[in-house]
């Protein structure tokens, strides 16, 4: 199945998008990637969803990419007596270990690890940052604040501790376990959630053990500030601007986002723009021209995809959000006078090997000589993963005999990822294979030249250093 266009959809599944007909038609309206979120959801749920992705697989002859996005260390107080109270601005307010239903004074906030890591003057932001509050006194079993703000605390709501790098494991054992199940049913990437530093990624990259591509979601001051080293330690950033947003003024957002955006691009990594994309579209059929900009503006700035969030999983429109999305991704890449993704010098120690060679002669010849597709031969999909970076100005089809792989290169702008049952032995086979399969897949048409790059010996991940051109030719051979 091609796509009209080069950046990807992520839709989430929820209670609105759960049946099997609703999954086939939000995949047809133009999800690339299946996001599962362990925050909601039962596990079984995750699995007949999975379940049904993966038929779409074998209906569609298209690889299906999914993935599981853990919910991470959430910091919330406790409940209160009368469900919620009412804040006073100038008031002191009590955090403690306390277990005891909470009043208009004080609450349960267990997380005593971190209590040791706040001074005077840190501030806490609760309920999306609708409460506000200033450590005025650090204890080891409470934290005594002034209220900088009227509003209303309730029950179990979300504690954000900006610019604090806190001592708290980025897995919390409801992770592990959702992890060990997301494992088990082979989704292809998984997304860590409050990723603070490269460490992090380190940890989980060591628990997966190559299973799945790791995906850090970038949601707090402290990520931001270790962005370099998180991207080259991740195979992909996510930009989720819900908690980012919290933790910091809400006009930086932007800004952030270019940034983070410029630097993926420039190490290579996919990346991802997240929540409140389409967000009206929850209740309503159209979006708002601010949020139709909004998605725009990631589009031409060069991310990889874009994400449909409550919009997919629990809104009233999930088909027509994901169509919505499609049509305005299509809309900009057409926009010619505009839409330029070539890559700026940054200046790096990134050195250059024989795959970066390969990837640069190929976009070369690409744009010069008229080449309608660049096929990637790739075990491991490193080497699409370079060309996609270059942003050719044609198709890129990434080949390979390996399903996994081909499943998690469909998260990458510009790739239309395609599984081979056969590997290649020998450069002959290589360039009938290739052909073969993008001919039957309606990828290209007779007389259309095409670019192959693999590497040799064949079936070594990591080792592209051959280039081919070959010409799709109208008989039972192909090339």
């Amino acid at each position: 199945m091609k796509r009209n266009r080069k950046a990807k959809i992520l839709a989430t599944l929820g209670p609105a998008s759960t049946s099997s007909d609703i999954i086939e038609n939000i995949f047809k309206a133009g999800c690339d990637v299946f996001r599962l979120n362990f925050s909601h959801g039962s596990v079984e749920t995750h699995r007949q969803n999975l379940k049904s992705i993966r038929n779409l697989e074998e209906k569609y002859d298209h690889a299906t990419c999914v993935l599981a996005d853990l919910q991470g260390p959430k910091l919330r107080v406790g409940d209160f007596k009368n469900t919620q109270e009412e804040l006073k601005k100038g008031g002191k307010f009590i955090l403690d270990t306390n277990s005891a239903l909470g009043d208009d004074k004080r609450v349960n906030f267990p997380h005593s690890e971190i209590y040791e890591h706040l001074t005077p003057n840190s501030i806490l932001l609760i309920n999306d940052g609708r409460i506000r509050l200033q450590v005025l006194e650090q204890h080891k079993d409470q934290l005594i604040t002034e209220v900088l703000n009227d509003g209303i605390i309730s029950n179990n709501k979300g504690v954000n501790i900006p610019d604090v790098i806190l001592p708290i494991d980025s897995l919390t054992n409801k992770d592990r376990a959702d992890l060990q199940k997301a494992l088990e049913m082979n989704v292809d990437w998984v997304a860590l959630s409050f990723v603070q530093q490269a460490d992090d990624i380190i940890k989980l990259k060591k628990i997966i053990d190559g299973k799945a591509l790791i995906m850090a979601k970038i949601e707090k001051p402290s990520a931001v500030k270790n962005i370099d080293e998180i991207i080259k330690v991740a195979d992909g950033i996510m930009i989720a601007r819900g908690d980012l947003g919290v933790e910091m003024p809400t006009e930086k957002v932007p800004i952030v986002q270019k940034n983070i955006i410029k630097r993926c691009r420039h190490f290579g990594k996919p990346v991802v723009v997240a929540t409140q994309m389409l967000e009206s579209m929850i209740s309503n059929l159209v979006p708002t021209r601010a949020e139709a900009s909004d998605v725009a503006n990631a589009i031409y700035d060069g991310t990889d995809a874009v994400m449909l969030s409550g919009e997919s999983a629990i809104g009233e429109y999930p088909i027509e959000s994901v169509s919505t999305m499609n049509n305005i991704i299509e809309n900009v890449e057409k926009d010619k006078n505009n839409f330029n993704l070539s890559i700026e010098n940054i200046v790096s120690d990134r050195k250059v090997d024989n795959t970066d060679a390969i990837t640069n002669a190929a976009y070369s010849i690409a744009s010069n000589a008229g080449a309608k597709a660049i096929i990637t031969f790739s075990v491991s999909g490193k080497t699409t993963m370079r060309m996609a970076r270059e942003r050719a100005p044609v198709q890129i089809i990434g080949l390979s005999p390996n399903i996994k792989t081909a499943r998690k290169m469909q998260i990458i702008w510009g790739v239309n990822s395609c599984y081979s049952t056969k590997d290649a032995a020998n450069t002959t086979e290589m360039v009938n294979i290739a052909c073969s399969v993008v001919k039957n897949k309606n990828l290209v048409m007779a007389d259309d030249n095409v670019i192959i790059t693999a590497g040799v010996p064949f079936g070594n991940a990591g080792s592209t250093n051959l280039l081919r051109i070959a010409k799709i030719i109208d008989d039972k051979d192909l090339t």
